[in-house]
């Protein structure tokens, strides 16, 4: 019998890796995760922003950005604001970096749509990859040729499965970014 375990454990990946970035796609509401892709300048390298700071949020549209280091603040802010994908604009007060999150325009908000639509497509074809990968054991495999129907159809339902999972984040990541 062939085993799907080893694809139905690579399309869980797929999915858990497509949440993650979901979470930092903006929608308005101030999150921790929003800045999770910024990378800053500290100590003569360029690091993520959560080794050298801690992110909370205070109030439903500000980010505290706490540094573990107070000389690290200028860096702090001026990699928030240069990650034009953020659209932010940081100020300091010599202790703590305040992030206000702006409300978003229709226009933005469809922008972010279309961004995000970019991971549902690329996740898509993870899936349709580790898909073909078990074609290829499967054409190879010692089987006979019902049972090769069989888990090729397998297979092929657990790509489904997963693609409707990606689907049903989408939706609600969409649905969450386009209510005002």
């Amino acid at each position: 019998m062939f085993n799907t375990d080893e694809y139905k454990k690579q399309m869980n990946e797929v999915l858990t890796r497509f949440k993650e970035e979901l979470k930092k796609v903006r929608t308005g509401r101030a999150h921790p995760d929003m800045l999770s892709g910024v990378k800053v300048e500290a100590y003569g390298q360029w690091m993520p922003l959560n080794q050298v700071a801690n992110v909370t949020v205070s109030g439903a549209t500000m980010l505290l950005v706490t540094p573990y280091d107070p000389a690290t603040i200028p860096n702090i802010s001026n990699g928030i604001r240069s990650d034009s994908s953020l659209g932010l604009n940081p100020s300091d007060d010599g202790r703590v970096v305040r992030v206000p999150i702006p409300p978003l325009t229709e226009e933005r908000r469809k922008e972010i749509v279309k961004t995000a639509s970019k991971f549902v497509e690329e996740s898509k074809v993870r899936i349709r990859n580790i898909r073909e990968d078990a074609r290829k054991d499967l054409k190879s495999a010692e089987l006979p040729e019902d049972a090769k129907k069989r888990a090729e159809k397998s297979v092929d339902d657990l790509t489904k499965e997963y693609n409707d999972k990606i689907d049903a984040e989408f939706k609600a990541k969409e649905k969450e970014i386009l209510t005002i």
